[in-house]
């Protein structure tokens, strides 16, 4: 059983907070780091040992993180909730925010029948260091192709799927990005939250391959990331509801408060991370991630394997 310490909890948090949200694989580092630095942190923050926590543990550390989008997004899913109500009670998808609501509903059905049917077999079959190191390379690999598919070979290429919106002085740029969302088709949303099923294989990123889908549809990379972490926070916290009544169990109550400590170090971790990304990805491009995936999956598959 884990015998998670406080400074454990806290570091794993952190790590979690920042991995979860950028596109490296939050999965991949939890299990690839304690493997790597060896001797009692691996024994810990081991999820395959016999009647280890630690999964139960980064459950409710990804929900930390989830709360986290939660603050920051707060707006966006003030709008998108009353838009669903609204969609139901005059039975139409009229408006933007309807329209948004409607299809980040769609976009999560894949994954959350993927995940029912899946994730304990992937999880117990390829949740060793040796796999996640070699599902990160790929990671950046599947980085990179969307970055040079979506170029066409060169350059940083920002034409949105469709015209972009007319500027509009003063107009609040979360809005304007709902605008350009909300252009998606149900289809097109359903395919870029299908491919956050490739995020049970451990080393693959969530947010990394929504986001290379929602570029492969022809979004902005600011756009692709802002729908990538709202569809991330409903997945999460369903998987969570699923996961952390385990903590609550008698043999478990030795983890509660590190994992308490670790979910404070999650939460504002992902928050500062998802403020720098929103940000990043208006100018920026996935490239740097892909080639740290890439070299840190296949340094770790040495490593581990010598």
């Amino acid at each position: 059983m884990s015998t998670l310490t406080y400074p454990e909890a806290i570091g794993v948090g952190l790590l979690q907070g920042v991995t979860e949200l950028f596109p490296v694989s939050s999965l991949g580092h939890s299990i690839l780091l304690p493997a790597i630095i060896g001797g009692r942190i691996q024994q810990d923050l081991d999820m395959t040992a016999e009647g280890s926590s630690y999964l139960a543990v980064l459950v409710g550390l990804h929900l930390a993180t989830a709360l986290a989008l939660v603050v920051f997004f707060y707006r966006d899913w003030i709008r998108v909730i009353s838009g669903l109500f609204t969609s139901i009670r005059h039975r139409r998808v009229r408006t933007r925010d309807e329209k948004l609501a409607w299809l980040l509903i769609i976009s999560t059905i894949p994954v959350g029948v993927a995940g029912l049917a899946l994730e304990k077999a992937l999880r117990h079959a390829l949740g060793k260091p040796v796999p996640a190191a070699v599902f990160l390379a790929l990671n950046g690999l599947v980085l990179l192709g969307a970055e040079r598919l979506k170029r066409g070979g060169s350059g940083r290429r920002r034409a949105g799927h469709a015209a972009p919106l007319p500027e509009v002085p003063g107009m609040d740029p979360a809005v304007a990005s709902d605008h350009r969302l909300a252009r998606l088709t149900y289809r097109q949303g359903a395919w870029i939250g299908a491919a956050q099923i490739l995020a049970l294989f451990p080393g693959i990123s969530r947010s990394g391959v929504t986001m290379s889908a929602g570029i492969l549809r022809g979004l902005h990379h600011e756009d692709a990331a802002r729908f990538s972490f709202l569809l991330a926070t409903p997945v999460i916290i369903a998987a969570s509801a699923l996961k952390v009544p385990e903590l609550f169990k008698p043999e478990n109550s030795a983890v509660l408060g590190p994992v308490v400590a670790g979910s404070i170090a999650a939460f504002v971790a992902g928050y500062v991370s998802v403020r720098f990304l929103t940000k990043y990805f208006e100018t920026r491009s996935l490239t740097p991630f892909a080639i740290y995936c890439f070299v840190a999956g296949v340094g770790s598959a040495v490593y581990l394997s010598v």
